[in-house]
């Protein structure tokens, strides 16, 4: 059996940094505790990350690319089917990296790259969107002016970006944890794509009520847990 190579110092920093941020917001989150949970030296830690800001760029990197690799598809979406697919990867990718929109507002009150960059991803995802309606439009599925069309892809992309906020005010000790994935993306997802309800065709609408009926069907944000 051939061994794996080991992870790099490095990465492992990386991983562990962004499961910290993830469950207990950045600004909680020390190096010294990462360090901790790695087992290494916050001397170690240092010498690859002198700065927590260089660390969460490093994972903001991360989700640029994420982003990347994601957004060109909305120019390949023909249907309310091909939508639900690219909403729900896109609310994946933003739970994947949710700790920059749990307490974003802190995060760009003192990173000048983070700031630069949220800007940028949200113009992305826009355009994505815009580009997603467009095509929609195309085959005929959706009907919309183009000055709404514009304000419905701005909509969607508010909904996305602070929907993971919304959730955790309304349930703080459970909403971001790892097993609320499955829930959090259909719920998110199920209300950006919602907003396309008046605009779409009578087939399609139908379609996409049955999607959302199964959003529906997961557990409330603001559920009892036992």
């Amino acid at each position: 059996m051939v061994k794996k190579a080991p992870r790099r110092t490095a990465q492992r920093i990386q991983e562990a940094a962004l499961a910290l941020f993830n469950r207990y917001g950045e600004p909680n989150v020390s190096t010294t505790q990462i360090a901790g949970e790695l087992g290494i030296s916050p001397g170690n830690l240092y010498y690859h990350y002198p700065a927590k800001d260089g660390l969460v760029n490093t994972l903001f990197e991360q989700y640029e690319q994420a982003l990347a690799g994601l957004l060109p598809a909305a120019g390949d979406v023909r249907d309310v089917e091909g939508a639900w697919f690219f909403m729900h990867s896109l609310f994946e990718r933003i739970w994947d990296y949710r700790f920059l929109y749990r307490d974003l507002n802190l995060l760009l009150s003192r990173n000048r790259r983070l700031e630069a960059g949220i800007q940028q991803a949200l113009h992305d995802q826009t355009v994505a969107l815009s580009t997603l309606l467009a095509r929609l439009q195309g085959s005929g599925v959706l009907q919309i002016e183009a000055e709404d069309a514009a304000g419905l892809a701005t909509s969607q992309v508010v909904l996305l970006s602070y929907w993971l906020s919304f959730e955790y005010a309304l349930d703080p000790r459970h909403a971001l944890e790892p097993e609320g994935l499955q829930a959090a993306v259909l719920r998110g997802a199920g209300h950006a794509l919602g907003l396309l309800l008046p605009y779409l065709v009578p087939a399609q609408q139908a379609h996409l009520r049955q999607l959302l009926r199964a959003y529906h069907s997961t557990e409330n944000p603001g559920a009892s847990h036992e």
